[in-house]
């Protein structure tokens, strides 16, 4: 799509519309090599860096992109990761985001299964429970941060509330959309007929034919595939319609995709039961997307190709939905949230999305992070540095993860 076309479609302010591909693949890296804590934990990271700190996008359209994932198959961090991109910097930026929020974790576990093992025995390191503890500090800042742009009535506050409570009693990726599409009926309810002036600030520059295309092309794959690999049998082809499957059909992202994958490579005999769960272990050790075991998967796989090549055809079709969906989707989201009574939706989805990061804030961030007074006090640290001293994140990454070490050490 050439840049006339899409620049027809583009109305966002100077601000958002000047960035480069250097520039978002900077500034992706260091969330790649620092987003520790799982999704829900990366959303927290991506609303320091990207909204309060280089204020590329607003509040309210950051919370917008969230709900608009968490509808969406996939990785929903990585997905809102390439949104932010293409909106800083059309699609070129979209690519680098996902190669600096992936590669960092995708270059260790792919090390790892070389038999380097960097992350061996990593489980029980001081360093690594310090990366949890400063994950605590992180979500509840941004709960903090978009609570208050978020829900500030009580009706918004209470909706936060329930759909936390909804959540830690049906913690699986079927109830956090529950959750989301409830909220959204009572944002009708709530606020009929009411309006944002936000939302002019974010049109993205994905032309509508583009977004057409692109779930033309997700379709034509997802359904393609299993027939092209039965008629052209080979296991470049098997290993690609298995990822692209995998990518395409798991809603939630995070520890949802381990059953399907497992299903996909161990059961035919593609990886070992010990390899795979050697492999998750590392994941747990690693910054970024947990899509990235995929990477680990293609590498230490029985059969050709394997190793970097295995690695790279794994990872990229296990994430090329993601782009399609999210190319997709843009064009078509930015009209419909412009729409009225959509809007009286997303005011109770956004206030839903709190009540989610509120929610993973306690299960899984908090009771894998904080077990004794010492944990509680180095994520109090943590969380001081970043709301009041203004600690750069990266900083409180690496000074948590010292922390960390030393009191593993007394």
């Amino acid at each position: 799509m050439s840049d006339s076309v899409e620049s027809a479609h583009y109305t966002a302010t100077e601000d958002q519309s000047h960035g480069s591909f250097l520039e978002v693949l900077w500034a992706s890296t260091r969330l790649g090599l620092t987003s520790f804590g799982g999704p829900i934990a990366h959303l927290g990271y991506f609303h320091e860096e990207y909204v309060k700190n280089r204020k590329w996008i607003d509040e309210q359209s950051y919370a917008d992109l969230v709900a608009l994932c968490q509808f969406l198959p996939g990785p929903a961090s990585s997905q809102v990761s390439i949104a932010i991109g293409i909106l800083r910097a059309r699609f070129l930026g979209g690519i680098a985001a996902w190669i600096g929020f992936t590669l960092p974790s995708a270059l260790a576990l792919i090390a790892f299964g070389l038999g380097i093992g960097v992350f061996a025995g990593a489980g029980d390191a001081g360093w690594l429970h310090g990366l949890k503890v400063v994950a605590v500090a992180v979500v509840a800042q941004a709960v903090w941060g978009m609570a208050r742009s978020l829900c500030p009535d009580r009706e918004r506050a209470t909706i936060a509330i329930l759909a936390a409570i909804f959540t830690l009693a049906w913690p699986r990726a079927l109830g956090q959309l529950s959750s989301i599409v409830i909220a959204g009926l009572l944002g009708t309810v709530i606020f009929p007929g009411q309006t944002s002036s936000s939302l002019a600030q974010m049109r993205f520059p994905v032309a509508k034919r583009t977004g057409i295309a692109a779930w033309i092309i997700f379709f034509v794959l997802l359904v393609g595939l299993p027939f092209y690999r039965q008629i052209a049998p080979s296991h470049a082809v098997e290993v690609f319609d298995s990822f692209f499957r995998v990518g395409s059909l798991v809603f939630g992202g995070g520890h949802v995709v381990l059953p399907l994958l497992q299903t996909e490579v161990v059961g035919p005999g593609w990886v070992t039961v010990e390899q795979f769960v050697a492999g998750y272990g590392a994941t747990q050790a690693v910054p970024g997307p947990l899509f990235t075991f995929s990477a680990y998967l293609g590498t230490v796989m029985s059969s050709e190709p394997n190793g970097w090549t295995g690695a790279f055809l794994a990872l990229v079709a296990i994430f090329l939905p993601s782009f399609l969906l999210v190319i997709g989707a843009l064009p078509f989201w930015d009209l419909l949230r412009s729409v009225p009574i959509f809007q009286s939706a997303l005011k109770g989805i956004n206030a839903a999305v709190v009540g989610l990061l509120l929610a993973a804030l306690y299960n899984p961030v908090w009771t894998n992070a904080i077990y004794s007074p010492a944990d509680f006090a180095l994520g109090l640290i943590a969380f001081a540095l970043l709301m009041f001293w203004k600690f750069p994140p990266w900083l409180v990454v690496v000074l948590s993860a010292v922390g960390g070490e030393a009191l593993a050490r007394i």
